[in-house]
């Protein structure tokens, strides 16, 4: 069964740094675009950051400049490194294929405090 885990969220102040894991099983990982969302409480989930199949990056204009978006396929796991954290960064992260996207996991919190 598909199976997508991430961690690495914790509290850090405003300008700090956190690194994201992704690590999805059960699939075929690297044919697939991945991407990270994030949802704030009471608001919609939002792309943050996509990776595709080859390497080519996208990302939100809030974060460009601030987070980095990678892969290790051998792995079958994808990273969003985060540095300049701002409170409005504060969400639930999550992981998932930008296209034809698997059961959602659990997310990991982030909270950036001012």
């Amino acid at each position: 069964q598909v199976q997508l885990v991430e961690s690495g969220g914790g509290l850090v102040q405003a300008g700090g740094s956190l690194r994201l894991s992704c690590t999805a099983s059960g699939s075929v990982f690297s044919i697939y675009a991945m991407a990270w969302y994030r949802q704030a409480p009471g608001k919609q989930r939002d792309l943050v950051a996509r990776i595709g199949s080859g390497g080519s990056t996208n990302y939100a204009d809030s974060v460009k400049g601030r987070f980095t978006i990678s892969r290790d396929n051998a792995k079958s796991t994808v990273y969003l490194q985060m540095n300049s954290l701002k409170p409005e960064d504060s969400a639930v992260y999550y992981c998932n294929r930008a296209t034809i996207p698997l059961p959602w996991g659990q997310g990991t919190q982030v909270t950036v405090s001012s």
